[in-house]
C-alpha cells in the first residue's frame, strides 16, 4: 500500500526515469526472463523510447526478446534511424513476421523514410498481398488522405443484426487499428453509412444496422490533402474517417492518430517557413550541420539579397537625410516597428487560413479589420513616441537636434509604417493561398525585408513635407 503511495505522489517523469534504470539493471544482469515480464508490462512507446537509448548490440538482444505483435507495435514507434539499424540486424524471416504485422499506414510511414536498398529488402519479404497493398497506399499523392489512411478497418452490410455484427467485430477486429466506429458497404463496397460500437452495445441484438446506421457519413477522398482531412476531424469532432475512392467505394479509414501527427507535421511546417526555413521532416537533434545549412542558406541568401534595395534607398537619400542630424538615429526603430507589425498581422493570418476561419474570399473583410487595427496601433505607438522624444531623447539626453518638428516627423511616420506593414502582413498569406501556395512562405522574413524598404520611403516622403528636405 505505502509503494503504491509513493508511485502516486511521484510525477510521471520521474516514474519513466525509474523505470529506465531498472529496465537497464535487468539488461545489465542478463536477466531476459525478467527483463521480458517487465517490457511487456509496458506501453509500446515507451518500450520504444528505452530501445532508442541502447546501443545496436543491446537494442537488437532486446528486440528479440518481445513477441511478435508486440516487437511490431515497438517498431512502429521507432525513428527511421533505429528502424534501420535493427532491419539491417534481423533475418528475412523475423523482418518478414514485423512487416505483416504492421498496420498498413506505418508501414508505408516506414518504407517513406528508409534509403531505398532498406526498402528493397523490406518489399522482398513481404507476402505478394501485403507488397500489393503497400504499393497501393504508395502511389497515392503526397501528404494527400490516401497516403495516411489505413486499410485495417471494420466494415459491416446494413442487413446484418446487430449480434451478427458483433459476433464479426470479435472475430475479425483483433487485427484492426480501431473497433469504436464499424463502416457500413454495400456489395460493391460503396460507403452507406456508419454504426459505433456503442450504437451496438444499446440495442437489442435483432436490431438491424440499417436502423442504426448514420447515414449523414463526413469522408474523404484519397487524393484530398491530409490538412483538409485534419480541419474536417477537429470541425466533425471525429475518431475516425473513411476514406473513399472516385466511385466513392471504401478503400480505408484515417484514424485519430493519424491526424495528430498530420497536424504537427503541418504546424511545424508552417513553423519552419515562417522562420524562413525550408521544411524538412528530420527532427532538429538528428539533422547533420550540412542538412540545416542547406535548409537555411536558401532564404538567408535571398534576404540578404533583396535587403540591397533598402540600401539603395539610404544611398539615393543620404544627403537629404544627412541634412537633418536628427532623422538618422531612428530609421532602425522605424523599420523595426514595421517588421514586427507587419509579423503579427502575418501570423494572425496564416493562422486563420490555416485553421478554415478565413478563406481567400474574405480579403476585404480582413483589409477592413486590419486597418482599423493598425490605424489604432499606429496612433497609439505615434503618441507614446512623441511623448518620448521630446521628453527622454530631448529634456532628459539632451539631444539637441530632437525638435518639436522631428518628433512629430517620426511619430506621424509611424502611423502610416504600420498601416502599411498590418496591410501587407495580411494580404501577402492571403495572395500566397489564393494562387496555391503555402501562406506561410509569405511570413516574418519576407514581410520584414519589404516593410524595411517601404519604410525608408514613407519617412523620406514625410519628411520632406514636414522639414523641406
Amino acid at each position: 500500500m505505502e509503494e503504491k503511495d509513493e508511485r502516486e505522489a511521484l510525477d510521471y517523469d520521474t516514474l519513466q526515469e525509474r523505470q529506465d534504470d531498472e529496465l537497464t539493471a535487468l539488461l545489465d544482469a542478463r536477466d531476459a526472463k525478467g527483463l521480458k515480464a517487465r517490457l511487456l508490462e509496458m506501453n509500446e512507446f515507451d518500450v520504444a523510447e528505452f530501445l532508442s537509448e541502447l546501443d545496436a548490440g543491446r537494442m537488437l538482444r532486446v528486440f528479440r526478446l518481445l513477441p511478435k505483435e508486440t516487437a511490431a507495435e515497438v517498431f512502429a514507434n521507432l525513428e527511421p534511424p533505429e528502424q534501420k539499424r535493427i532491419i539491417e540486424s534481423i533475418s528475412d524471416a523475423e523482418l518478414g513476421g514485423i512487416v505483416e504485422e504492421l498496420y498498413v499506414d506505418d508501414a508505408v510511414d516506414m518504407m517513406e523514410e528508409l534509403p531505398a536498398n532498406v526498402v528493397k529488402r523490406v518489399m522482398r519479404t513481404a507476402t505478394p498481398q501485403t507488397r500489393a497493398l503497400i504499393n497501393q497506399f504508395l502511389n497515392y499523392p503526397e501528404n494527400s488522405a490516401g497516403s495516411i489512411m489505413t486499410a485495417e478497418f471494420v466494415d459491416l452490410k446494413k442487413y446484418m443484426s446487430v449480434k451478427e455484427s458483433i459476433a464479426r467485430i470479435r472475430r475479425i477486429g483483433e487485427d484492426k487499428e480501431t473497433i469504436y466506429v464499424c463502416f457500413v458497404i454495400s456489395a460493391d463496397r460503396k460507403l452507406e453509412g456508419i454504426v459505433t460500437v456503442k450504437d451496438l452495445l444499446l440495442h437489442n441484438d435483432d436490431t438491424v444496422i440499417e436502423e442504426l446506421m448514420d447515414r449523414n457519413v463526413v469522408f474523404a477522398t484519397t487524393t484530398e490533402d491530409q490538412e483538409s482531412v485534419s480541419e474536417k476531424f477537429s470541425d466533425y469532432d471525429l475518431m475516425a474517417m473513411p476514406v473513399v475512392d472516385t466511385e466513392g467505394r471504401l478503400v480505408g479509414i484515417v484514424t485519430v492518430d493519424d491526424v495528430i501527427d498530420v497536424m504537427e507535421q503541418e504546424a511545424t511546417e508552417d513553423i519552419q517557413l515562417m522562420a524562413g526555413i525550408n521544411p524538412s521532416d528530420t527532427p532538429y537533434s538528428r539533422s547533420q550541420p550540412l542538412e540545416i545549412w542547406k535548409s537555411r542558406i536558401p532564404w538567408l541568401m535571398f534576404l540578404m539579397l533583396s535587403a540591397t534595395f533598402t540600401s539603395m534607398i539610404l544611398t539615393r537619400f543620404e544627403e537629404r537625410l544627412a541634412a537633418v542630424a536628427g532623422l538618422v538615429p531612428f530609421i532602425p526603430m522605424l523599420m523595426g516597428t514595421g517588421g514586427n507589425s507587419g509579423a503579427q498581422s502575418a501570423t494572425a493570418v496564416i493562422r486563420s487560413l490555416s485553421l478554415g476561419d478565413i478563406e481567400p474570399r474574405d480579403a476585404l473583410r480582413v483589409i477592413w479589420k486590419e486597418w482599423r487595427v493598425a490605424l489604432l496601433c499606429g496612433l497609439s505607438l505615434a503618441a507614446v513616441n512623441f511623448v518620448k522624444m521630446l521628453l527622454l531623447d530631448g529634456l532628459i539626453l539632451g539631444n539637441s537636434h530632437v525638435t518639436v518638428a522631428v518628433a512629430a516627423t517620426v511619430s506621424l511616420s509611424i502611423v502610416f509604417i504600420v498601416m502599411f506593414a498590418k496591410l501587407v502582413g495580411s494580404l501577402l498569406p492571403i495572395g500566397a493561398e489564393k494562387v496555391g501556395l503555402d501562406p506561410a512562405v509569405m511570413a516574418n522574413p519576407l514581410i520584414s525585408t519589404l516593410t524595411d524598404a517601404v519604410s525608408l520611403l514613407i519617412y523620406i516622403g514625410i519628411a520632406t513635407l514636414i522639414l523641406h528636405i
